[in-house]
């Protein structure tokens, strides 16, 4: 079977179908040993922040989990930026792979990356002015 991000889920042995209800039950109770990357304290702090208040704490790991998802999506998209941006650009001389062809290369985070990836998200994002 395959990763399933560290939650593994039980084999029904029985061939009735279960309900909707009773496959959210058990990914919550599954909720209660994943760590997720975002703390679940930032995600309740933000949470209640804007407003929002709830007792449960895998509702809070819920969407500890949806946020991680979100970053790596938006992380994964600035990669994607960032290595057409760098194959688009002229080769000057002979650094690095001439010399050694298996050497891994390595990509920085920047704003001229993260902008494009996050405005496929809707959000616009701007270096401040005085770093224009």
């Amino acid at each position: 079977m395959g990763d399933n991000f560290g939650i593994h889920r039980a084999v029904a042995t029985t061939n009735e179908e279960r309900t909707q209800g009773q496959i959210l039950s058990d990914f919550l109770v599954q909720l209660e040993d994943y760590t997720p990357t975002v703390p679940d304290a930032v995600t309740s702090h933000y949470l209640n922040s804007s407003g929002f208040e709830t007792s449960d704490p895998r509702i809070v790991r819920l969407i500890s989990i949806a946020a991680q998802k979100f970053i790596s999506d938006v992380a994964n998209d600035a990669l994607q930026h960032c290595k057409t941006r760098t194959s688009n650009a002229p080769s000057s001389g002979s650094h690095g792979s001439a010399k050694n062809p298996k050497a891994t290369k390595k990509y920085t985070l920047t704003m001229e990356d993260l902008a494009p990836a996050l405005g496929d998200y809707g959000i616009t994002a701007r270096k401040a002015y005085y770093f224009v």
